[in-house]
């Protein structure tokens, strides 16, 4: 199984593409907070029907803190958010799929990137 980014995600939903694989739950956040509020349950449903939403846990967290600190001493950036789903993917052994370029700097760190 793979873990999606929010931008593959996306990509989905606009084909109305389905199918197997995970995302964080941060991910979801990302999706609904952009949708009308009548809209909002419908996509949820549609997404936790179709996808595992893997949530934060104390790995994670942990995780996240330890590429933070890592990021920091190299004077480097990135959105807590991604930093989050690249924690999640490493934590449950999963490549992720996206189509954001700064993911490529985790991977000295461990995260694997499906192409």
């Amino acid at each position: 199984m793979r873990l999606l980014d929010t931008s593959v995600l996306l990509e989905l939903i606009r084909e109305k593409k389905y199918g197997a694989g995970a995302i964080s739950v941060l991910t979801l956040l990302e999706i609904l907070r952009g949708l009308r509020s009548e809209k909002r349950e419908q996509v949820k449903r549609a997404i936790e029907e179709s996808f595992t939403v893997c949530d934060l846990d104390n790995k994670v967290i942990l995780t996240y803190c330890e590429l933070y600190r890592k990021l920091r001493e190299e004077g480097v950036s990135l959105p807590d958010a991604d930093l989050l789903i690249a924690a999640t993917a490493m934590v449950n052994k999963m490549p992720l799929r996206t189509k954001d370029e700064h993911f490529k700097y985790l991977e000295k760190f461990g995260l694997v990137l499906e192409g």
